[in-house]
């Protein structure tokens, strides 16, 4: 009987866990439930609906390198595996720019797929200027919104460069991006 209780209050934390998880992230509060996941994600780690919402969450609040592990894991179900190519995309696209910025390295001779995220469409725009000196900061007008800039640059720490994006509309600020 208490084998059976502790089984009803374990299956019931966790289908709480998630449905907080999926409440938090409808009300976009992506570093929460990236923090839950975070948390919970040993075991949780084969349930896939779980990991992917802990993955989108990482990454709409920029923890970019907490995908590494959702995507070795997502590979049962169709929507996992594209969920997972889309986020290794991001994820070396990420570790090539910060390649680029720190050590100058030519990113022109890439053909790689994109995606709809802010890092992959500075990705993009970079590449494209070819070899050139650096610089102390790029930016890039968006080429499907004339209004919309993203301004590129390396934030030098003690420790640890990391990549800035920051998005403009017009000149308003939108939303400022830090990757490390």
């Amino acid at each position: 009987m208490k084998l059976l209780l502790a089984l009803f209050l374990a299956l019931t934390l966790y289908a709480d866990t998630k449905q907080l998880m999926f409440n938090l992230y409808q009300n976009k509060k992506y570093e929460k439930v990236c923090q839950i996941g975070f948390d919970n994600f040993k075991q949780n780690k084969h349930d896939e609906e779980f990991v992917s919402l802990y993955a989108f969450s990482c990454l709409n609040s920029d923890y970019i390198d907490r995908l590494a592990v959702p995507t070795a894991v997502l590979k049962s179900s169709q929507e996992a595996r594209a969920n997972s190519a889309y986020f290794s995309v991001i994820l070396m696209q990420k570790k090539l720019l910060y390649h680029a910025l720190v050590d100058n390295y030519d990113l022109s001779e890439f053909s790689l797929p994109t995606t709809d995220y802010v890092l992959s469409r500075v990705f993009d725009l970079y590449a494209k200027i070819g070899k050139h000196k650096p610089r102390a900061f790029y930016l890039f007008e968006d080429p499907n919104d004339d209004k919309l800039t993203y301004k590129l640059y390396l934030s030098r720490d003690y420790k640890l460069d990391k990549i800035v994006i920051e998005e403009f509309y017009d000149t308003i600020t939108i939303k400022r991006h830090v990757y490390w």
